[in-house]
């Protein structure tokens, strides 16, 4: 079995270029330069300098010993929560900055749900001096406003989307119709393994610089390169991706993918696509989506501005449809509960996506001695005000 995208820009059943003709000229030159560009040296270079010298990579590999202490078992977090501007997405941006550069795009625009891949959008236009427009839902701008504040800080233009449920769907059609009307200047930065061909694998290859450090960081401190188990939240799924990369074709390594069940699977308020999707092709690819009989695509929710998005990239689809990994739902209030926990444990306060991912040591054990290596997927600073509200802090 094979994990990875074929030449046809397929994972199994699951991947391709659904896309109207508009759209086709720019999918098809970044697909024709993609690995081109990203295999030249100089490329590489400018690449890992920046990711050494702004980003501040690696990011370190925490034993988190009093959580490991409570659930019996050896937990490991890759802390992608340190990273200049609080998360992983920065790694993508940085990619595909340098990939806009070098296909002569002048202009950038980017969709955001919690805004960190908006601020990590805004943050490389602004060390690369290129104009940046951001397109967040309506809702997600009222309920992370510390990264909208960021954005425009950095420069950007963030554009509320208002159609739809006013979320992470909605912000990345309006992003596909800008796209659709700046066809030469602009390049997308699409900021998870969603999207056609090549998207999920070029965002995939920039975050695999995630399981790289992984592998290297635990052979010096376990005395062995592969954990037991590696376990992230899953959204569209970028930094489950990263953390997954370079153990896909390791069967020896369990992964697990923990989605947001919001306020119940089957509550009718839910982003739990494994259990809820089905195929159907959204914003360019064809994956597992949460679609109506006759194939409206159903609003997702999630207290989690990040997970609120009704599908799965392509890459997790076939994770999923093969049992490579084991999907999880978690609800909103056992992901604040575990995010509360990690503070109070280990003083890091994660951000909610990560939250989720924490959450599994509630529902599933480990064994003493097994390595569990979750993927930190961001800080908690943006969401303060809904840690506080959930808990009466103030």
């Amino acid at each position: 079995m094979k994990y990875n995208i074929d030449s046809r820009g397929y994972y199994g059943k699951f991947g391709g270029a659904y896309i109207p003709e508009m759209l086709y000229p720019n999918v098809e030159e970044l697909r024709e330069n993609y690995l081109t560009v990203m295999e030249d040296p100089s490329f590489q270079k400018e690449f890992n300098s920046l990711l050494k010298d702004y980003v501040g990579r690696p990011s370190p590999l925490y034993f988190a010993s009093r959580l490991s202490a409570k659930y019996e078992t050896q937990i490991y977090l890759k802390r992608e929560d340190l990273n200049h501007t609080g998360a992983h997405k920065i790694n993508n941006t940085i990619g595909q900055i340098l990939m806009a550069e070098r296909l002569g795009k002048k202009r950038i625009i980017a969709e955001t749900g919690a805004g960190q891949h908006g601020v990590a959008t805004a943050t490389v236009c602004a060390l690369k001096g290129l104009e940046c427009v951001v397109y967040m839902g309506e809702i997600d701008i009222e309920r992370q406003a510390p990264n909208v504040a960021r954005m425009k800080m950095l420069g950007a233009t963030v554009i509320p989307a208002r159609s739809g449920s006013k979320t992470l769907k909605d912000a990345t059609n309006e992003a596909i119709r800008d796209w659709i009307n700046n066809p030469i200047d602009t390049h997308y930065i699409i900021g998870s393994v969603v999207g056609p061909h090549p998207y999920p694998d070029m965002v995939a290859k920039f975050q695999s610089v995630v399981s790289a450090e992984i592998k290297s960081q635990l052979l010096t401190q376990t005395g062995k390169d592969a954990p037991d188990y590696v376990v992230a939240c899953v959204g569209g799924g970028s930094n489950a991706a990263g953390a997954y990369y370079h153990y896909l074709e390791n069967t020896d390594v369990k992964l697990i993918a923990v989605e947001a069940a919001g306020y119940g699977v089957n509550s009718g308020e839910s982003a739990a696509t494994s259990v809820l999707g089905k195929e159907g092709i959204i914003h360019g690819s064809k994956t597992l989506l949460m679609q109506t009989d006759d194939g409206q695509i159903t609003e997702p929710y999630s207290i989690s501005a990040g997970l609120d998005y009704p599908g799965i990239g392509p890459m997790h689809a076939h994770l999923f449809d093969t049992g490579r990994a084991e999907f999880v739902a978690i609800t909103d209030n056992d992901a604040m509960n575990a995010g509360l926990e990690l503070c109070k444990l280990e003083g890091i306060i994660p951000a909610i996506e990560s939250a989720h991912a924490l959450a599994i040591f509630e529902k599933k054990c480990f064994g003493k001695d097994e390595v569990v290596v979750l993927s930190l997927s961001g800080r908690g600073d943006k969401d303060l005000a809904t840690y506080i509200s959930h808990f009466n802090l103030i």
